[in-house]
């Protein structure tokens, strides 16, 4: 197996790529030029490098990368500055889930699986989720004025509307932590189909740590993968249920 990883430089993705590392998988990962990596992920004979930024890449070079990766995780996400909300590139998220997408449809790869960092603020509908009254009004506001909110809800829509069979070439599963927190290590975390607690005003806490075990268990473990494929799976530490 070998995985592509995308933000392998950000909080979460980094934790992604050190456990792939861990468990001896074959990984890419994409990051900016003049990003600077960990020794032990620098020169881990297990990584391979590509530097740029995924906007940059137009979609022949976007397949040149996948190709030959059995999987995408993506840990893409805005910087918490006023430019990386408000600026651009606002569809950053969506824009590559999209492109993924038609690179895998085109067959200009293998078939793909494709597991996308979400968030417990998207409410799947399709799985029969409805939120009360305070939280569509909330989460109303932040879809109109928070451009990283409505670019993590366009991305998950995409795949739920147009990615959703078996007769695909793209698999994906989109991870949905409630707010995240930095651990040491794994520690014990309960998956469940659909929120169990309001992600307003009863979060949850997960951390980025758990959310990378439990991304790289779905890409190890095709029993898990198969429990979870087309599903919007959400994860809580377990101390905070």
């Amino acid at each position: 197996m070998k995985v592509l990883v995308l933000g392998a430089s950000g909080a979460t993705g980094r934790l992604v790529v050190t456990e792939l590392i861990r468990r001896h998988i074959e990984t890419r990962i994409v990051v900016r030029a003049g990003v600077t990596l960990p020794s032990e992920i620098r020169n881990d004979p297990f990584i391979e490098i590509e530097r740029g930024n995924i906007t940059d890449f137009d979609n022949q070079k976007l397949a040149r990368v996948i190709q030959g990766c059995d999987a995408v995780v993506s840990c893409l996400g805005h910087n918490i500055t006023f430019k990386g909300m408000f600026g651009a590139p606002r569809n950053l998220v969506s824009d590559t889930v999209k492109r993924i997408s038609g690179i895998a449809e085109e067959k200009a790869v293998g078939k793909l699986k494709l597991i996308l960092m979400s968030t417990t603020a998207y409410t799947n509908t399709v799985a029969g989720e409805r939120n009360v009254l305070g939280e569509k009004i909330i989460l109303s506001m932040l879809k109109i004025f928070l451009p990283p909110h409505r670019d993590n809800i366009e991305a998950a829509d995409y795949l739920q509307n147009n990615n959703g069979k078996d007769n695909g070439r793209l698999e994906w599963v989109a991870v949905r932590p409630d707010t995240l927190v930095d651990e040491t290590g794994v520690t014990p975390y309960s998956v469940h189909e659909s929120p169990v607690r309001s992600p307003l005003f009863d979060a949850g806490k997960t951390s980025r740590i758990n959310v990378s075990d439990f991304m790289v268990d779905l890409l190890e473990t095709e029993t898990t993968w198969l429990r979870w494929k087309f599903r919007m799976p959400v994860i809580y530490n377990e101390n905070t249920r």
